[in-house]
């Protein structure tokens, strides 16, 4: 049984207790013993709720989720699924205290079920999006209205949490303005970034399928038993290989009647430890745009330009620049940080930054690098006559000055107040890509089991996590709820990049009671089994 259809049957257990079923006792991390959780529906969210300043404004909206032939330009028309026909879907923007009212409307075929997760938003636990941890799974045919105040002014977007819908068309901005806004800009252009294989090539669950059945074994026409003639060898290791879940052409080939359909041949980056992704993509788009038909931005010489940029790709890292330009980082993940100019920024699956650029005269190219994997999104800036730039430009920044989140520094505004330390969990990141058995604390999460053993705390901890990356691959990780700050003074975020063999040591307030989903935002890894429930003690 395929992963959404698993979860349909496990909703339809549930009924309409979703939320309230894991407020059943469960087990511990901290001691193995039964420990009550907070219900996700129950009287804590509901007060945490009630403290959140409110503009007492609606924004009311619905989303149809719903097969559509979507145009990518360049002739490129592919069946997917989306929100109301079109991807990206239409960008949402609100003020901060307002109050978001979306009904979903699942429409898929297939009696497929679905949900929106409000990627990166701390809102009430019960309307986050996450079956069947804080909801019943949406059925086909079913509505579910999402209402809660967003009381944080940033960029976020939302997508579905249930199997790996994040990787066909069902995502758009979300975008919550500050009335004190303290930037000065002329103008705002979002730049939504994804890697595309549905309806192309083939769709998210036949590449999952693929990938699940695993590296290990494979006959390569080499000595030995293992690829490369590495009997046992972990394929998280991409050593003899040329892996990024890349395998030989004899292996594509035949691999013991093995399709190697959708893995990418020597997909490396040194930035991002090695492996640089297990998906090979047919396209890389900004704003729903293919590099021949790319989206263009229209503006004046001069005039001064907020870049809000999301990756809401699946499996790929994307190093972005534009061409001609400096950039000068502002935002990450929705909070402020100490004012950075760069040339390019490396962004990983889930996160967002916000830049400040001043346009030049002319027509320059917006490329996103899609990290290791020799290939590139692409959209123009146009401020004046020039021609286009062919598909294939890189922009000399490209290679210049790369920022990541690690350098950055949160502004003293948003930064964590110095306080002890009250628990410590160590969030081990397993697995590799011989069994695809991608896990945390060497655990894959079922989400057959909402009672699996969960990473316990206690609302007013100050919580440190330790991302322990034991694998060869690199992690985007995730939280749901919250925001954790890099270390004493680097920047706050939800989505932060674990490089392989390495220790990132985060650290967030325990203010927002529930149960939340920590997982790689990888689409493939997270639904192999890269999550945890973060949950807090009743």
């Amino acid at each position: 049984m395929n992963s959404i259809n698993r979860r349909s049957v496990l909703a339809a257990g549930l009924g309409v207790a979703g939320a309230g079923a894991l407020a059943a006792c469960s087990s511990g991390s901290d001691s193995g013993s039964s420990t009550a959780l907070v219900d996700p529906a129950g009287s804590a969210v509901a007060a945490t709720e009630k403290k959140r300043p409110s503009t007492g404004r609606r924004h009311r909206l619905t989303l149809t989720a719903a097969p559509a032939t979507i145009d990518l330009g360049g002739g490129v028309t592919p069946r997917t699924w989306a929100f109301d026909g079109r991807t990206p879907g239409k960008e949402v923007r609100l003020a901060v205290g307002d109050t978001l009212v979306a009904e979903l409307s699942n429409q898929l075929p297939n009696k497929t079920s679905t949900s929106i997760h409000w990627h990166g938003i701390a809102l009430r636990n019960d309307m986050d999006g996450v079956p069947p941890s804080t909801q019943t799974a949406v059925r086909a045919g079913s509505t579910f209205a999402y209402r809660f105040i967003a009381d944080a002014p940033g960029t976020y977007f939302f997508h579905p949490h249930v199997g790996v819908q994040l990787d066909r068309g069902l995502y758009a901005p979300l975008i919550v303005e500050d009335p004190k806004e303290p930037l000065a800009y002329d103008d705002e252009w979002v730049v939504l970034l994804d890697d595309w294989v549905d309806g192309v090539t083939g769709t998210p669950d036949e590449v999952f399928a693929e990938l699940k059945r695993g590296m290990g074994g494979m006959d390569t026409g080499e000595s030995g038993t293992g690829p490369s003639g590495m009997e046992g060898h972990d394929m998280g290791d991409t050593g003899g290989m040329d892996m990024g879940g890349s395998v030989s052409p004899s292996a594509s080939a035949s691999s013991g009647g093995m399709s190697m359909k959708f893995m990418p041949m020597g997909a490396e980056s040194d930035r991002l430890g090695g492996d640089a992704g297990d998906v090979k993509y047919p396209h890389h788009l900004v704003n729903g745009r293919v590099v021949d038909d790319p989206d263009v931005y229209t503006g004046k010489p001069g005039t001064k330009v907020r870049l809000r940029i999301i990756n809401a790709g699946g499996d790929t890292a994307y190093r972005v620049a534009l061409g001609d330009h400096k950039l000068t980082v502002t935002h990450t993940d929705g909070f402020p940080v100490r004012h950075r100019e760069v040339d390019a920024l490396l962004i990983g699956m889930g996160e967002r930054y916000d830049v400040l650029v001043t346009l030049g005269d002319g027509v320059f190219p917006l490329v996103a690098l899609a990290e290791g994997k020799n290939a590139n999104g692409l959209a123009l800036v146009r401020t004046g006559p020039g021609s286009k730039p062919s598909a294939t430009v890189r922009p000399k920044e490209l290679d210049g000055l790369i920022m990541t989140a690690s350098q950055l520094r949160a502004v003293d505004d948003v930064r964590l107040k110095s306080a002890k330390t009250d628990v410590t969990h160590r969030i081990e990141l397993t697995g590799g890509m011989d069994k695809y058995n991608w896990a945390i604390n060497g655990r894959p999460f079922d989400m057959d089991d909402p009672e699996a053993s969960p990473i316990v705390i206690e609302e007013g901890q100050r919580v440190r996590l330790d991302f322990v990356n034991t694998t060869d691959m690199w992690h985007p990780m995730h939280l749901h709820g919250h925001t954790y700050q890099l270390g004493g003074s680097g920047p706050r975020k939800d989505t932060a990049i674990v490089l392989p063999k390495k220790k990132l040591s985060v650290f967030f307030d325990a203010d927002n009671p529930g149960q939340w989903m920590l997982h790689c935002h990888n689409a493939y890894h997270g639904e192999a089994g890269m999550m945890a429930n973060v949950a807090y003690r009743a």
